[in-house]
């Protein structure tokens, strides 16, 4: 299968990662209404570990890490840890598109990150169409916060940890497998997860208490961490298949298929003033994606340009 054949599947998985990702916002709802919010986002790392694990055996692939990636796995969980809580408590008392549309900051706080933090390179229009996406955030977050008090700010706090993991994952790429990075990533999640929900359950936490689900919710429970490993499979394997200029636009129908799952299984739609802000993301969005294409695509003439050009003659004399 040539490179051109392989963006096809790229794009076919691209699209599952955005219809089963919702998923885990739909399950993670329901069970949360009788379910500590520490709980769900345990038991998402030890449903994905364990499903995981057979994977991993059939593909044959090494365990072993090296210190530094143990080290980049180890921030990694701990920040995915933080994305996940904060979304769950969202998502528990807000309607999924809108905890959704504020988390999609996230592409500008990952700029934002870069330039501040990383010193990379970043252009005044990307800047703006970062600072307009914030605006388009506010417009969601306005009457949710109105409605629901300061939980409305919690997919702020996903977009930032999100944001972290994203720098993570690309750095600990060049040191691991991708599947052998999700399978690490949930152990040590679990590692961590279980003395937060000791701690919290000691202090009367009521969100970080140990309980057992009853019923039903052991299914809802159950269903977060095998739409989390099912979408986050997905993404990866997309991202293996074909470039990630051409996938990242079609992240935003997330942004759909969350809409119309919240639609049919809570009945929540989006009022008008959350449209626009969700409208003002996404166009943001994917005007940086724009950018960043733009970019890559004149650093890729420049490099070709220089590797092309003609040797300098030499000189007749001694310089």
């Amino acid at each position: 299968m040539n490179s051109a054949d392989r963006i096809l599947p790229g794009v076919a998985l691209m699209i599952a990662f955005c219809i089963t990702a919702p998923l885990i916002d739909v399950a993670s709802k329901l069970a949360a209404q009788a379910v500590p919010v520490g709980m769900i986002t345990l038991a998402r790392y030890v449903v994905q570990a364990v499903l995981m694990a057979p994977i991993i055996t059939f593909m044959r692939l090494d365990w072993w890490m090296s210190r530094r990636a143990f080290w980049l796995t180890l921030a990694r969980a701990a920040v995915s840890i933080g994305a996940t809580y904060t979304f769950v408590a969202a998502v528990k008392v807000m309607p999924v598109a809108d905890a959704l549309a504020i988390a999609f900051v996230e592409p500008f706080i990952i700029l934002l990150i870069g330039k501040l933090v990383l010193s990379e390179q970043v252009g005044p229009r990307r800047i703006a169409a970062s600072a307009v996406g914030f605006v388009g955030a506010l417009f969601v977050i306005q009457p949710s916060f109105a409605m629901f008090g300061a939980v409305a700010l919690f997919p702020l706090g996903t977009a930032v940890f999100f944001a972290a993991y994203m720098l993570i994952t690309r750095a600990l790429s060049r040191h691991m497998h991708p599947v052998t990075m999700q399978m690490h990533t949930a152990l040590v999640a679990t590692a961590l997860c279980l003395p937060l929900l000791a701690l919290g359950t000691a202090m009367g936490e009521e969100t970080l208490a140990f309980k057992l689900p009853d019923g039903i919710f052991w299914l809802w429970v159950f269903c977060v961490g095998l739409a989390a490993t099912i979408s986050h499979m997905a993404m990866t394997y997309a991202l293996k298949w074909a470039p990630s200029s051409t996938l990242a636009p079609l992240h935003y129908l997330e942004i759909v298929t969350a809409t119309l799952f919240g639609y049919l299984v809570f009945g929540d739609f989006p009022n008008w003033l959350t449209w626009i802000g969700i409208s003002i993301i996404v166009g943001s969005g994917l005007y940086i994606i724009h950018r960043e294409q733009m970019v890559a695509r004149q650093a890729r003439q420049s490099l070709r340009a220089t590797t092309h050009a003609p040797a300098p003659l030499a000189s007749a004399r001694p310089e």
